[in-house]
């Protein structure tokens, strides 16, 4: 009876913090396996462009007209809606 509150601790602790971690960065890899070119995202660092090239590891970005950067794949935190950046 005396590992009742320790045993509730680790399932409490699994489910508010574990758990949804797993399940963030299974989002976050199935959104970097679905990138093609031509998307347009915005990294980590807040800089927004789009796919103009995709390596195994690495993305080349164009920020601006004939202007690319290489970034890495993990840095991507979202994908824009076609179009986005026309508007920004």
């Amino acid at each position: 009876m005396q590992f009742l509150p320790l045993i509730l601790l680790v399932v409490l602790f699994y489910f508010m913090l574990i758990r949804p971690q797993m399940k963030r960065n299974r989002e976050h890899r199935d959104m970097l396996g679905k990138l093609v070119k031509g998307d347009e995202i915005v990294t980590s660092g807040g800089i927004a462009g789009k796919i103009a090239d995709i390596g195994e590891a690495y993305l080349a970005v164009e920020v601006a007209d004939n202007v690319l950067i290489k970034i890495q794949k993990a840095s991507v935190a979202s994908v824009l809606p076609k179009g986005t950046l026309k508007t920004l």
